[in-house]
């Protein structure tokens, strides 16, 4: 363990999994994401690291750990042990899983108090949309929204502009246009970010991918923030500004309830 190159350098990556009645909730979208970011750190990947293999080892520990119905998955993936001159290039990897409260599918209709973290910020460069084990702007984010009070941090990047929360990607709303960062800004590259850029054109949405500054979200009609466990949460307040929620609320039913299809 403390030869851990994870451990000891944030060598490595993770994914977050959702799953819903035996199912991986954006299978496909995981791995994709999965494979590209080993390729792009340079990971040598074994033969016997493959999409079967991780899938059924997922399936087989939450059906042990009564996780099949409601389950939260996390897939870790590191660089073995060593120094961080050591030029071996083993990849091992963890999974674990615990159940979650079904609530987690439900649209949270009492909305999300946000600030700004000001201490950190994150740089625009390849390896910033990875889900990187080197977490720790986002840590640090999450431990200033607990200080003050807060049930989550924006997260800003080397310009100034918004990147990220500290586990979710985020979305204006004005009038029927939805405006995200792109990944250019260091944004994480999210899945269900991935999934509703795909969806919203579908349902009539005008959709833009650019900068977003803080005068940008005080401006904005609705808030919300995504990822693949809760899928949308709507933002109640940013600072001194409130927002509204039907087109969140909207989007919500038309998009999330039928990915999530709960019998």
């Amino acid at each position: 363990m403390a030869d851990n190159k994870s451990f000891r350098y944030g060598d490595g990556l993770f994914e977050t999994i959702k799953i819903i009645d035996q199912k991986i909730i954006l299978e496909e979208y995981h791995f994709e994401r999965l494979f590209a970011s080993l390729q792009l750190m340079r990971f040598e990947i074994p033969g016997h690291f493959s999409k079967e293999k991780i899938i059924k080892q997922i399936h087989d520990l939450n059906k042990e750990n009564g996780c099949s119905k409601s389950g939260r998955v996390r897939l870790s993936v590191y660089r073995g042990n060593g120094s961080i001159n050591d030029t071996k290039n083993a990849l091992d990897y963890i999974i674990e899983c615990s159940l979650v409260d079904k609530s987690v599918n439900e649209f949270n209709e009492k909305g999300l108090v946000l600030g700004l973290y000001p201490d950190a910020k994150k740089s625009c460069d390849r390896f910033s949309n990875i889900k990187s084990a080197n977490f720790l702007p986002y840590v640090m984010a999450a431990r200033y929204a607990r200080e003050n009070n807060l049930d989550d941090s924006l997260v800003l990047n080397m310009h100034g502009c918004i990147a990220d929360a500290t586990i979710s990607n985020v979305f204006l709303v004005n009038n029927k246009r939805i405006i995200t960062p792109p990944l250019s800004e260091g944004c994480i590259n999210g899945v269900m970010r991935r999934y509703l850029l795909e969806q919203l054109p579908k349902k009539k949405y005008e959709v833009e991918e650019r900068s977003v500054t803080q005068q940008d979200i005080e401006k904005a009609d609705e808030l919300f923030l995504t990822n693949v466990m809760f899928g949308i949460k709507w933002v109640k307040q940013f600072h001194a500004t409130s927002y509204a929620f039907s087109q969140t609320k909207e989007i919500y039913k038309q998009i999330i309830e039928p990915l999530w299809n709960i019998k």
